[in-house]
């Protein structure tokens, strides 16, 4: 079966770690960096198992490992088939945002993850994580002329 716990802590993982690496990287290219980071973990389970943050750690791995074919992130324009409501402009708005900012807006307001959740995902501190998040919802409501009050 799975001794050493691999299995348990991909199910645990693997949905987290692509949710971060998608918010940075786009749908594409974030499951390809998941996936990377992933595997790595599975070749080097011994030490990664042994980590403090060992999710945080796959995180790096997988922005590595997808810098080596770095494209800019690639978020799909909303589409007409029976899905919500998008807004239009919403993907070219993220794209415009640091990976930092896109990250922790789309961590915290679209997955509703908390900021402590983020920060050690990302491996930066909470108040980074807070600082990232206001400062690219300011951008988004700008880039969408969107008023604090609508």
């Amino acid at each position: 079966m799975d001794p050493d716990g691999f299995a348990a802590f991909f199910a645990e993982t693997e949905p987290r770690l692509r949710r971060a690496l998608v918010a940075a990287y786009g749908p594409e290219r974030g499951r390809e960096a998941a996936a990377e980071g992933l595997a790595h973990a599975w070749q080097h389970w011994a030490r990664v198992r042994s980590m403090a943050n060992p999710a945080g750690y796959l995180y790096r791995v997988g922005q590595s490992k997808t810098r080596e074919r770095l494209r800019p992130p690639l978020f799909p324009a909303a589409s007409s088939r029976a899905e919500p409501w998008t807004e239009p402009e919403l993907p070219a708005a993220l794209d415009a945002l640091s990976e930092r900012e896109r990250v922790a807006v789309v961590l915290i307001e679209g997955f509703g993850w908390t900021y402590r959740e983020v920060a050690e995902m990302t491996d930066v501190s909470v108040s980074s994580v807070q600082s990232y998040r206001e400062r690219g919802l300011r951008k988004l409501r700008d880039a969408l002329g969107v008023t604090e009050d609508a």
